[in-house]
């Protein structure tokens, strides 16, 4: 089920289930129905044309989302912008050597710009039977556990080799500030239900390196600074940074954009940018209950 037709299906439920709370406007009533004008009493009597149906019409609009769009008194608001980090940049780097000295090899973490990056493994050797991969973490893990998950940047190194090799691998999905990766993985990528011994299995962590960051600061001008709920913006902030500043937010019901917007002291512009592909319905920029929202420049 792709995400539109999911989201349709929620608001549908939920709707169905609390009295249409999300199809409220932003002053939380809906439109009183229009008169039908008196018929002239020389002509036939007319059943009345039925009036349009608000809640159905919102409804019939969530389930086709689009794009938001400023609020007009936003005009002059400068476009967000979150300084890059210059290409060539070394983020991360050191030397990997599994336990028993079965695998070797270097990694570096470098910036190729517009907020992108490459992990580079060079200098390989394993004298394992199985081929050997890697992936990034945010958690730590342990040697000898499974892993259900191959990390960000995941990639199978090689196999037995006494040859040095290299690889270079984008590490998509890391966001525009990767540090939070604080764990390199290297694990088994021996094919599921290859008989090999259990230490080396399909998905058993080999080797744990702790990754040390060295990231130049960023300058952003988008400072979201939490003013309390308020009408239409009611949701919790489910996290906050190290600096105490709001990390993310939970979209509660009736949330408008612009109402969530200015609880931070942001513009919807901005809201958009920090988070790519959020969607609105109805006239006054609905968003929908329970989705989380990213406060953080350096999260997106």
């Amino acid at each position: 089920m792709n995400r539109t037709l999911a989201i349709g299906v929620v608001v549908a439920a939920t709707v169905a289930l609390s009295g249409c709370s999300l199809l409220r406007g932003s002053d939380r009533a809906l439109p009183a129905p229009s008169t039908p004008a008196t018929t002239p009493t020389s002509s036939p009597t007319r059943t009345p044309t039925p009036d349009a149906d608000p809640e159905g019409d919102l409804l019939e609009s969530s389930a086709h989302p689009r794009t938001p769009t400023p609020e007009p008194t936003e005009s002059a608001a400068p476009a967000p912008t979150l300084t890059p980090i210059p290409a060539g940049t070394v983020l991360a780097q050191g030397d990997v050597a599994s336990p028993k000295g079965s695998v070797h090899f270097r990694f570096r973490v470098v910036a190729v710009g517009d907020d992108t990056f490459t992990a580079q493994y060079s200098g390989f050797t394993s004298t394992l039977p199985v081929p050997v991969g890697v992936g990034l973490f945010d958690l730590p893990r342990a040697v000898g556990d499974g892993l259900t998950y191959p990390g960000v940047g995941d990639r199978t190194l090689g196999g037995p080799t006494s040859t040095a090799t290299a690889v270079d691998v984008p590490l998509s999905g890391s966001g525009v500030d990767p540090s939070h990766l604080t764990t390199l993985v290297t694990y088994s990528a021996a094919a599921p239900g290859q008989e090999v011994p259990v230490e080396i299995a399909a998905g058993k962590v080999l080797a744990v390196t702790t990754v040390r960051w060295s990231v130049p600061a960023r300058q952003t001008n988008v400072h979201p600074e939490d003013a309390g709920a308020r009408a239409n913006a009611t949701g919790p902030v489910t996290a906050t940074t190290t600096g105490g500043a709001p990390r993310s937010y939970t979209v509660a019901p009736d949330d408008l954009i612009g109402d969530v917007a200015a609880r931070f002291g942001i513009s919807v512009r901005a809201l958009v940018w920090l988070n790519e592909g959020v969607q609105v319905f109805g006239t006054d920029q609905h968003l929908y209950e329970g989705t989380t929202l990213n406060l953080d420049p350096l999260a997106r």
